[in-house]
């Protein structure tokens, strides 16, 4: 008899969103649309979280208020939609306090998590390496350090009155002794395969290889893209999140250079801080990356909005200043008029990683602005009988004119800097 797989059971979710009042003196902030943006984005990270999103409620405030920020009415009304759609798990599109978590939790009487919550909840499902575990599990962590004091009813309370003493203090200590003692084993763990990451990587530098990485806001097709530049085959899906180990790949130019492609996580808006930190792995790529490519989905409504956001992220990390390139990705969800106006010699890139169009071009692009081992044109000598340095220069430069005399090959190339350099040292080249 044959075995089918189970389905994964999804679980009902309700999104509350909330926004704050602007004063009338700040004309065109339209507070509410932005914040009804941030909850279909918290939607489909729900969904890539394994959640069926049954309703959503949005609160608009003068502030926020302290104990359950959306004030005790609204909790009201959630409740009732959250009984309504059967809903058991309620998710609000902001981060929670602990006070303000444990108090929505009592009077919703359902699972309440935050934004922050929600995300690491999706890293834990897609990371695929040691260390991209580690990290995760290292955010979650000091994600639940600060929420044990009275997470549910299995927990007491610290305070300094009766009925605060006792076996319920005790567990909570020691309960957070050993995630303080896993946090720490976690941070050397990860601190040790950081050094094996930079030693692999100054092994890779030795070897004059400039390093080419994709950012841009999740599902621009930034591994879409890569796979069309590097005939990779990583993981495409439409779910957020979905690429969080850092891959790279050797590309050849057309000027036959070779660099390494790397593909990085989606950034959104509003990323933690934390978990900015917990994915040094693949944000390190993008540090180190002599070039950037910012892919932006230019069939996406609010895709400048979205690069606004990417920007952001790009300069937390420091690398506001490195030579980028914007490339506008998903051309191919656009009629034919609004391509062809945009493809008018304006200087953007434009392509579609899902057909191919435009990929030739980026790479021009990327050999021309790339500035690790620049090429330079050179007229030189070579031996016929130096089969070895004619290979070379055949194999790892642009051959543009050669004319044999007597004993000798003139040639005319394109030839990286490194392996000029590496030619006049074993005094191989004639120029």
């Amino acid at each position: 008899m044959k075995r089918t797989r189970p389905t994964e059971l999804r679980e009902r979710a309700l999104l509350v969103g909330f926004a704050v009042k602007r004063p009338p003196r700040a004309p065109g902030h339209d507070t509410a649309g932005v914040a009804r943006e941030s909850l279909e984005e918290l939607g489909e990270l729900a969904r890539s979280a394994g959640a069926d999103v049954a309703a959503s409620v949005l609160q608009v405030r003068e502030a926020a208020d302290p104990a359950t920020v959306v004030g005790r009415g609204k909790v009201e009304e959630i409740r009732a939609e959250a009984q309504t759609h059967g809903a058991p798990l309620v998710i609000f599109d902001r981060d929670l306090s602990p006070m303000q978590q444990r108090n929505l939790e009592e009077a919703l009487d359902r699972r309440v998590i935050d934004r922050t919550q929600l995300i690491l909840d999706i890293f834990a499902r897609h990371a695929r390496s040691r260390e991209g575990q580690l990290q995760v599990e290292l955010a979650q962590l000091n994600y639940l350090l600060p929420r044990l004091a009275g997470s549910g009813a299995q927990l007491s309370r610290l305070g300094g009155g009766i009925g605060t003493r006792g076996p319920g203090e005790q567990k909570l200590e020691t309960d957070r002794r050993r995630i303080r003692e896993r946090v720490r084993r976690i941070g050397e763990a990860i601190e040790t395969l950081r050094r094996q990451r930079e030693l692999r990587r100054q092994a890779r530098q030795a070897v004059p290889l400039g390093t080419v990485a994709l950012v841009g806001y999740t599902n621009a097709g930034k591994s879409t893209l890569f796979n069309a530049l590097s005939h990779a085959d990583v993981l495409v899906s439409s779910k957020m999140f979905a690429t969080l180990d850092p891959t790279a790949r050797a590309v050849r130019l057309p000027s036959k250079r070779r660099v390494l492609f790397s593909d990085t996580v989606g950034f959104i808006r509003a990323l933690p801080k934390g978990l900015l930190a917990a994915f040094r792995a693949t944000l390190e790529e993008v540090q180190q990356a002599a070039l950037i490519l910012h892919v932006t989905d230019i069939s996406d409504p609010h895709h400048t909005e979205r690069d606004a956001e990417v920007a952001k992220v790009l300069a937390d990390l420091g690398v506001e200043g490195r030579p980028r390139l914007h490339v506008f990705n998903k051309i191919d969800r656009l009629d034919a008029e609004t391509r062809a106006a945009l493809q008018a010699g304006n200087g953007n890139v434009y392509v579609s990683a899902l057909t191919g169009d435009g990929i030739e071009q980026l790479l021009r692009r990327v050999d021309d602005a790339m500035p690790v081992d620049p090429i330079l044109r050179l007229r030189f000598s070579v031996p016929l009988a130096d089969g070895r340095t004619l290979a070379l220069v055949h194999g790892l430069g642009r051959v543009l004119h050669s004319e044999v005399h007597e004993s000798h090959v003139e040639i005319e190339a394109d030839l990286p800097e490194s392996l000029a350099r590496r030619l006049r040292a074993a005094g191989q080249l004639d120029i």
